[in-house]
């Protein structure tokens, strides 16, 4: 596997020769400007951030979506990652992007291979969050994304998101520009 981590121009057109709609594009596009935002405003308070990796993940999040709009795009992702010979780094910001992360015991019920799809590194946490901050391309409040997830996930999801957001703002301080 390449450590290498692809330009920007790069995984764009991996996103389009995987099949990945203009829409779905678009979307990548947004959550890459806001977690490169959000990883810089990290960097302003001390925090160590790979800004590249932010943006190659970022962009590459949603690979999966070429195959599948269900959360199994996220394995499904990581699994066309791998065969593009993308770094490991990558691959576990795409699997782990999903909700706030999805738990062991969640995932065992989804029937995906034993591993870990919470977001661990500050990199994995930034694009998480950055995703639940768009909807298609348009930038949201995260009470918005709160009260989707809250129809559709348990409780225990919603917490993960909600926790996320309080790490995050955390991390960022007083962001005005956050949704």
């Amino acid at each position: 596997m390449s450590e290498r981590l692809p330009t920007r121009e790069q995984a764009l057109q991996l996103l389009k020769q995987s099949g990945c709609s203009t829409n779905v594009v678009k979307h990548c596009e947004a959550v890459a400007q806001l977690a490169v935002e959000i990883g810089e405003a990290c960097l302003k308070r001390g925090f160590k951030v790979d800004l590249e990796l932010v943006e190659a993940g970022a962009l590459l999040h949603d690979i999966g979506r070429s195959k599948t709009h269900s959360v199994y795009h996220a394995v499904i992702g990581a699994s066309i990652a791998k065969s593009l010979g993308l770094p490991e780094q990558v691959l576990s910001i795409i699997k782990r992007h999903v909700g706030g992360g999805i738990a062991a015991n969640e995932a065992s019920k989804l029937g995906w291979a034993k591993d870990v799809y919470t977001p661990k590194t500050v990199e994995e946490k930034i694009v998480s969050y950055a995703d639940k901050l768009i909807e298609g391309s348009h930038r949201v409040p995260i009470e918005r994304t709160l009260e989707v997830f809250a129809q559709d996930l348990p409780a225990s999801a919603v917490e993960r998101v909600r926790r996320l957001h309080e790490e995050m703002s955390g991390m960022i301080g007083d962001c005005e520009w956050l949704p």
